[in-house]
């Protein structure tokens, strides 16, 4: 168990080590910051002591020493902007952001995989063509438009809820719809799948001749096995709502990470970058370190082949 786990945090660090310095390059690569946040009129010299100011004059490689070196004593650097700590503005996002972003993940849960299964039992009635239809569009819609759908719907229509802003549960609720509707369709499609691979295994048929019920087969037989494979997109819905704020929290004005991380690109602010990306990254290697740690609890191999390769 100790080997599983610790090869798979191997991984996951040099995953994580590799998208901070390909960030670093392409950051760097992409525009002057110097020419973005000083004045098209600055003079020359103005525009050259900010560069030396900020080490910008620096060849590359000596600027990803001098990051790595700072990111390892715990300095994040800070904001070409406002001077601020780099990690305190990035941190100061993350509550808004995980005010719509958990209960989004729930929601797609209590959605996607209900209808999943439903249509799962229910395979090539009417209901599971319904439900894989609205599957396919709520996948095919993409993100701005299904917010832009739902703020016709519900705001200048029906006028219950406000276009945007922050600081109300009305507020959220319309980001919160949009970043799970897409992520539930998908989710119910995938459950589906796998639960109708599921019942036609010969230990479902055997089970039911022993003449158990249909819902034990299903609840103690059917669900735990398509949850294993359902368990790795979850794994990777946690990356899909965090690109999905980017977008949401910009339509929305929500003030979390996504709307932080367009405008701090967009004004070449590298170090607050580098942070939301740290931050994106670090989440995204725990989730996928949950995800591993469930395919261990779900899947009682795994547990049989650890035990067996410590005898």
């Amino acid at each position: 168990m100790f080997h599983y786990f610790s090869v798979r945090i191997g991984r996951l660090l040099i995953t994580l080590f590799l998208v901070l310095s390909f960030a670093f390059v392409i950051l760097r690569m992409s525009g002057d910051p110097a020419l973005i946040i000083m004045s098209p009129d600055a003079p020359p010299e103005a525009i050259e002591a900010f560069r030396k100011a900020w080490g910008l004059d620096a060849p590359l490689w000596q600027q990803y020493v001098g990051y790595l070196v700072n990111l390892i004593q715990g300095n994040f650097g800070v904001s070409m902007k406002d001077g601020a700590p780099a990690m305190q503005t990035v941190l100061e996002r993350i509550p808004a952001t995980l005010a719509i972003t958990v209960p989004a993940l729930i929601l797609q849960l209590l959605i996607g995989v209900p209808a999943g299964v439903y249509a799962a039992l229910h395979h090539n009635s009417r209901i599971d063509r319904f439900l894989m239809g609205f599957s396919i569009a709520g996948h095919t819609c993409p993100s701005f438009v299904l917010a832009l759908l739902l703020v016709m719907m519900f705001s200048v229509s029906l006028g219950w809820l406000p276009t945007g802003g922050y600081g109300s549960i009305q507020h959220a609720l319309l980001p919160i719809l949009t970043l799970s509707l897409g992520g539930a369709a998908v989710l119910a499609r995938f459950t589906r799948s796998a639960m109708v691979e599921v019942m036609g295994q010969p230990y479902i048929r055997a089970a039911l001749s022993k003449g158990l019920s249909w819902r034990q087969v299903v609840f103690h037989h059917a669900l735990p096995n398509a949850a294993i494979p359902t368990v790795t997109l979850i794994g990777m819905m946690v990356g899909g709502l965090i690109a999905g704020a980017v977008v949401v929290e910009s339509v929305f004005s929500w003030p979390g990470e996504g709307r932080l991380l367009v405008t701090s690109v967009a004004s070449r602010d590298l170090s607050v970058v580098q942070a939301i990306l740290l931050v994106v990254a670090a989440c995204m290697v725990v989730a996928n370190l949950v995800v591993d740690a469930l395919y261990v609890i779900l899947d009682p191999r795994l547990r049989a082949g650890h035990r067996g390769a410590q005898a």
